[in-house]
């Protein structure tokens, strides 16, 4: 049965490679997984990006066939907007939101002095975009939750998606990154110095949907990723599995 099911997947993904690739518009986090398991796939291509810019795009006309995003804010607009095939909108994936720092940097108490003294005079907090991407939309929430965002707000790094915000710090030039504990996996010369309480933001969130006039394969695809497999690979990655086998 296995075997039945990859053959037909392959033969479907495959006869639309030929007329035209399935084009994925993926949040940035999900890089490492995502890349992994499509080397299974044929035919399938992916474009990375913070998921409101990936919503915007989608909205203004790009010609992707499936989104993966990781706020569900950013899929309802495109549903409200009538992009998404109905009853395609799935839950796929959870996270965790964490403070990183670089290697060796002792624990952080998530307090205002714990805060401030991890950026010291004059260092920042890099973090996405607090009102656009998802992982800057679930910090900044909890920040507000845990009285820290007043002691923060004025400094912030913030960048257009939640990868720009882990190489800050990983590169040395900020004290602190809020990420997500999956994004501080890929990141060797970082470490996780605290967790966000999951109770002081709202659960985090994937989610993946047809577009609109989509490539027939997309649907090949969001099943895989679906699929035990699919939700293995993700899960090997720190990724909280939200499809039950």
């Amino acid at each position: 049965m296995k075997f039945l099911i990859a053959l037909v997947l392959t033969s479907a993904l495959g006869t639309a490679a030929q007329a035209r690739d399935v084009t994925v518009f993926a949040a940035a986090s999900l890089k490492e997984p995502l890349d992994q398991f499509l080397l299974t796939l044929p035919g399938v291509t992916v474009s990375y990006g913070g998921s409101g810019t990936l919503a915007r795009q989608v909205m203004a006309g790009a010609p992707a066939d499936l989104v993966f995003l990781a706020h569900p804010d950013w899929m309802q607009a495109l549903d409200d907007a009538g992009m998404l095939m109905p009853d395609t909108r799935t839950d796929l994936l959870g996270n965790q939101i964490v403070l990183v720092a670089p290697a060796g940097t002792a624990d952080v108490a998530l307090t205002p002095d714990g805060i401030a003294q991890a950026l010291g005079d004059d260092g920042r907090l890099a973090i996405g975009l607090t009102t656009s991407v998802p992982a800057g939309i679930y910090g900044r929430e909890a920040l507000r939750a845990l009285n820290l965002w007043d002691s923060v707000k004025d400094h912030l790094a913030e960048v257009d998606n939640v990868r720009a915000a882990l190489a800050l710090t990983d590169r040395g030039e900020t004290p602190l990154g809020l990420v997500y504990r999956t994004d501080a996996r890929v990141a060797p010369s970082v470490s996780v110095v605290a967790t966000f309480p999951t109770n002081s933001h709202a659960p985090i969130l994937y989610q993946a949907a047809i577009v609109t006039g989509a490539n027939p394969a997309a649907q090949a695809v969001l099943d895989a990723l679906k699929s035990n497999k699919g939700q293995a690979t993700f899960a090997s990655a720190g990724f909280i599995p939200l499809v039950a086998p």
